[in-house]
């Protein structure tokens, strides 16, 4: 799913703005009170779609101000906020099927998803943390392994 058509998608939800974050502690993305404010500074809609994904998971399931990283109760709402992100652009629904569509390696992946490499990369090894080495997902084995994935179709 795009930024524009997230954005499309989620507009009675939350109000968007595109501002300057440069000087919010490098801060790509913030979100306040049913507003996710996004910098305007980041030059793809791709990388706007990630951080997009993660603030609108902020909507869904973190509450209060949780800008304070020391506090272990805010690490956890980051880390919740980031997983529905992820499951949003990603999830395992998306790496199968980006494997049925010929994706072999992480750009190919990280296209077809509309994410970047960073992103995906990031979200291999949160669902390697859930998951552990592998999962499967309907007919299909998924291996998380060093940061990359491989999809296998499951035959009974």
């Amino acid at each position: 799913m795009t930024y524009e058509e997230m954005q499309a998608q989620y507009n009675e939800e939350v109000t968007t703005i595109e501002t300057d974050l440069s000087g919010v502690s490098g801060l790509k993305g913030l979100y306040f009170d049913g507003c996710i404010a996004i910098d305007q500074n980041i030059s793809t809609s791709v990388e706007k779609s990630c951080i997009y994904a993660e603030e609108l998971g902020h909507h869904y399931t973190s509450v209060g101000n949780i800008l304070e990283q020391t506090s272990v109760e805010n690490r956890k709402q980051e880390l919740k906020a980031r997983i529905w992100g992820y499951n949003l652009k990603i999830g395992l629904n998306g790496i199968i099927n980006a494997y049925k569509h010929g994706c072999r390696n992480r750009y190919e992946i990280a296209e077809y998803l509309d994410v970047t490499e960073k992103y995906l990369t990031e979200a291999l090894s949160a669902y390697a943390s859930i998951y552990g080495l592998y999962t499967q997902f309907d007919n299909y084995i998924v291996y998380f392994n060093n940061g990359g994935v491989a999809v296998f179709e499951w035959m009974e």
